[in-house]
């Protein structure tokens, strides 16, 4: 009984936790856009709900983690849901979105169980990543059980300084490209440990926004 009460609550303050990203998500570009300008000019909404707006030649995006294994990640680019559980296009493990890097459009969208599936697929995804191309990637539930060595070099040759750290139900997200020549700065990553986790379980949703440098040559 005392197990059912716990993961009632759990799921009930996951779903909070869901409508509290999708505010974060949405209503942000909305309020923006309602303001009225006293000078007569034509409101401004931040893309994606963004803290800013981004520069000219800058793709805007917002992004959030998986909560537990109960809300699939989020990922918005220019004013558009790229992944989420609305659009019923995540799973458990690793979530990818892949878009042009030049025109901001979405190319391909796919996710890899890391749990009970095979890293076959998701190295195949990756090897077949085109030059210039924009990679997100959002973990949810499991990330990394199945993960290897050549999985995970392909991930760190896209930009991300954390997959070789990435464990077992930890929290990751990461903004890279294909070609890139530098660490990619939009990274997070938050390992599952007992005394800090935020779910039973499972660490606390990671969320981050930022302007993704279009590709000019």
């Amino acid at each position: 009984m005392a197990a059912v009460i716990s993961t009632f609550i759990l799921a009930i303050y996951l779903v909070f936790q869901l409508l509290e990203i999708r505010v974060d998500f949405q209503l942000g570009s909305m309020l923006s856009r309602s303001v009225s300008i006293k000078d007569g000019s034509k409101p401004v909404g931040h893309k994606c709900g963004l803290s800013k707006a981004c520069p000219v030649g800058q793709f805007a995006f917002k992004m959030a983690s998986g909560a537990a294994s109960v809300v699939g990640p989020k990922m918005c680019l220019e004013d558009k849901m790229l992944m989420s559980a609305v659009k019923n296009n995540v799973g458990r493990g690793i979530n990818i979105a892949l878009v042009d890097g030049r025109t901001g459009e979405l190319n391909k969208t796919d996710s890899f169980d890391m749990w009970s599936g095979n890293v076959a697929p998701l190295i195949q995804f990756l090897k077949e990543i085109k030059e210039g191309t924009v990679v997100m990637m959002a973990s949810f539930d499991d990330p990394a059980t199945k993960l290897n060595n050549e999985a995970r070099k392909l991930i760190a040759d896209l930009g991300s300084s954390a997959i070789n750290n990435l464990g077992f139900r930890d929290n990751w997200i990461f903004v890279g490209g294909k070609g890139i020549k530098t660490k990619s700065p939009f990274e997070q990553h938050i390992k599952n440990k007992a005394d800090t986790n935020k779910f039973e379980g499972w660490p606390e949703v990671l969320e981050m926004e930022g302007c993704i440098p279009r590709r000019e040559d």
